[in-house]
């Protein structure tokens, strides 16, 4: 029988976390696999562990949910890896790895989905979910790789340059049918083991965010394609286990880790004058808007600080070296 482990970071969120792992339980009961769940908590200090512990020992009679406590927070990809890397070293290696966010709801099919599309398409080796909101809408959960260009197009946001780079966006439009795309959102995404054999663990020196797209860069050059499965639906509550894109909470500066793994995406993929071209790109293009949005008098959605802080924590240590 096929064996899946299922892995789900906790920091500070019991709640979310408690929510997504009941609906994963029902979820468990409908695939014809052996599913195990390990729950790492980044060292929260707030209870959660106790928490968590103390929800699933209504329905963990079997032991598939396995809470590992850890004495650091050393980030999202760290934590993720100190699940994988002990399952990866056990006797009894999972076939399968599915990345789950905490702040994520699993939708009756959402695996059986995944497993199907990966079991019919052996040349596949990373699949992710359509995303949507509580109210069914989808969210952009299938991309493009970042790039100088793509850049371009986010910093300026004019529609006739979008309709011109339209191949370099990185959010495309959401589509309804799977297709192959170059990474998906680690909310929710299913990994053959092979994979990981072959490219090797999440690079734990993001400590939020890229990692996924670095992984799936990483998988690409080993020749392994990843698609997006619309089929499988899991609704994402944006932001609020992180508590950087939460759309709720208007206002608040993107943290120094956000532009630290920004910087390290392309420096480490592309080289630094790429990644230091990259910048000045999207910070020309990015001027062009502001002052656009001025003119226009659009509302300003971004978040404080932007430019300043890229400044500070992407272009300067690229341009320095430090």
């Amino acid at each position: 029988m096929l064996k899946i482990l299922v892995v789900i970071v906790n920091f500070r969120t019991p709640e979310l976390t408690i929510g997504s792992l009941q609906s994963l339980h029902l979820e468990m009961k409908s695939v014809d696999a052996d599913v195990e769940v390990a729950i790492v908590d980044c060292a929260s200090g707030d209870q959660s562990v106790e928490r968590i512990k103390s929800c699933i020992d209504d329905f963990n009679s079997d032991g598939r949910f396995q809470i590992l406590p850890l004495s650091h927070n050393n980030g999202f990809a760290y934590a993720n890896n100190a699940a994988i890397g002990l399952a990866m070293n056990s006797s009894s290696m999972p076939d399968y790895f599915w990345l789950l966010n905490p702040d994520t709801i699993v939708k009756p099919g959402a695996l059986v989905e995944l497993l199907q599309f990966l079991t019919n398409h052996p040349q596949v080796g990373i699949v992710g979910s359509r995303l949507e909101g509580e109210d069914g809408k989808p969210q952009r959960s299938a991309f493009r790789f970042p790039s100088l260009l793509g850049e371009l197009e986010n910093g300026t946001r004019f529609r006739p340059v979008s309709r011109l780079l339209s191949r370099w966006i990185v959010a495309p439009p959401v589509r309804d049918e799977p297709f192959c795309a170059d990474w998906v959102a680690g909310a929710s995404m299913l990994v053959r083991r092979e994979v990981l054999t072959e490219v090797g663990l999440l690079d734990d020196g993001y400590f939020m965010y890229y990692e996924e797209v670095d992984f799936c860069l990483r998988a690409r050059k080993a020749a392994w394609d990843c698609w997006y499965v619309p089929s499988s639906r899991v609704v994402h509550f944006v932001g609020q286990s992180s508590g950087v894109t939460d759309l709720t909470k208007p206002g608040k500066p993107l943290p120094k880790y956000w532009f630290d793994s920004r910087r390290r995406y392309f420096q480490k993929n592309h080289g630094r004058f790429y990644a230091l071209g990259v910048q000045i790109t999207w910070a020309i293009a990015y001027l062009t808007w502001r002052l656009r949005r001025r003119v226009q008098r659009k509302p300003n959605l971004d978040p404080p600080n932007l430019l300043s802080d890229s400044f500070r924590w992407v272009f300067w240590p690229l341009l320095t070296g430090r």
